[in-house]
């Protein structure tokens, strides 16, 4: 009796007549039919996963990475349809070669059977061909459908901070708009993206997806000219702008002043080098949040990696120098009692005298 293993993966959860349990329901059947065993553990599937890409599904590489095994755990892999097993003829060809070749392990789709002789090939060929076009087609479809929606002010992405979802529209979310409003005054105050972030997470608000504001989200917040009422997609490599369908949270006047001064500290910036390696990087840590201390490249002193986010209250300003010179007097004085191995080291390292 042969061992089998199931590969089942579903891209949306509207793709009903290729659910996961109506694969596997009939794959049970087949291999039940043709004398075959299919332990659970060779179940594997990729449910929500789109893309044509092999890397992107989990489950398949766990699969092929099981197969690999010596001896080889299962003689044959079961499909819905060979659509299942990859949509990109690169990958189903290595996949299929690597298994067939190098582990005996065939590859059967149970509702596209071929036979042996050699015209199976070509057929095979032309399901690959066939799939991998449906893919390229299904997502050029998709997309000019976002753009049309978007070109008619139609929303094509998840809200964002400050707006939730109503009725296919961004409407303003009231727990979030006086964060919105209170981001834009502080910036036209004076008040960095860095103070910001900070003061946003000292009153524990959080991003949209629960995560700590960093500067960057801050400057996302005040470049994104959804707050005024407009939608913005990227078309064809082209930054479009159109009228969207949801109320503004902030003025235009207050959006141009805040993009007027972020271009200007956008043009003072000067690229900094990047900090060179040192004796104790990754070791010395924040007492305040546990994260490291890195090399400032301006100064070239140590500073807490999360206090330039925005997500520690304490820099924690350290001299290199100052952390060398503490650390080999520690050192030097605990080897001074140790004699000759102190008197090797004090000859070979000049810095400890």
């Amino acid at each position: 009796m042969k061992t089998a293993a199931a590969y089942i993966r579903v891209s949306t959860e509207e793709q009903l007549e290729f659910s996961p349990d109506s694969q596997l329901k009939r794959i049970e059947e087949y291999a039940r039919a043709h004398d075959m065993r299919l332990p659970d553990e060779y179940i594997y599937l990729d449910e929500g996963f789109s893309g044509r890409k092999a890397q992107n599904h989990p489950a398949f590489l766990r699969m092929i990475a099981e197969a690999k095994r010596k001896p080889r755990p299962f003689d044959v892999i079961l499909l819905w349809k060979f659509s299942r097993f990859a949509r990109n003829r690169q990958d189903s060809i290595l996949y299929k070669s690597m298994l067939r070749r190098e582990c005996g392990i065939d590859v059967l789709s149970i509702t596209e059977q071929l036979s042996g002789d050699p015209t199976s090939i070509l057929i095979e060929a032309l399901l690959e061909a066939m799939d991998e076009y449906y893919s390229i087609n299904l997502a050029e479809e998709v997309r000019r459908g976002m753009n049309e929606k978007f070109s008619r002010g139609g929303v094509v992405s998840v809200p964002p901070f400050g707006y939730r979802m109503e009725n296919g529209h961004f409407a303003p979310d009231p727990a979030r708009t006086s964060v919105v409003s209170m981001i834009y005054e502080d910036f036209l105050n004076g008040s960095s993206c860095r103070a910001i972030a900070r003061k946003l997470n000292e009153r524990d608000i959080r991003t949209t997806r629960g995560n700590p504001f960093e500067p960057r989200a801050v400057r996302y917040i005040l470049s994104n000219p959804v707050y005024t009422g407009k939608l913005r997609r990227n078309v064809q490599g082209e930054m479009n702008l159109v009228p969207g369908g949801h109320q503004p949270l902030i003025s235009e006047s207050t959006f141009q002043k805040v993009q007027a001064k972020l271009s200007e500290s956008g043009a003072t910036h000067i690229p900094l080098p990047v900090p060179s390696a040192f004796l104790f990087q990754g070791l010395v840590r924040c007492s305040c949040c546990g994260g490291a201390l890195t090399r400032s490249s301006r100064t070239g002193a140590l500073q807490c990696c999360r206090y330039a986010k925005g997500t520690c209250p304490q820099s924690h300003y350290l001299s290199i120098q100052e952390l060398e010179a503490t650390t080999l007097h520690t050192v030097k004085q605990d080897l001074a009692d140790t004699g000759e191995a102190f008197a090797l080291l004090y000859a070979s390292v000049p810095e400890i005298r």
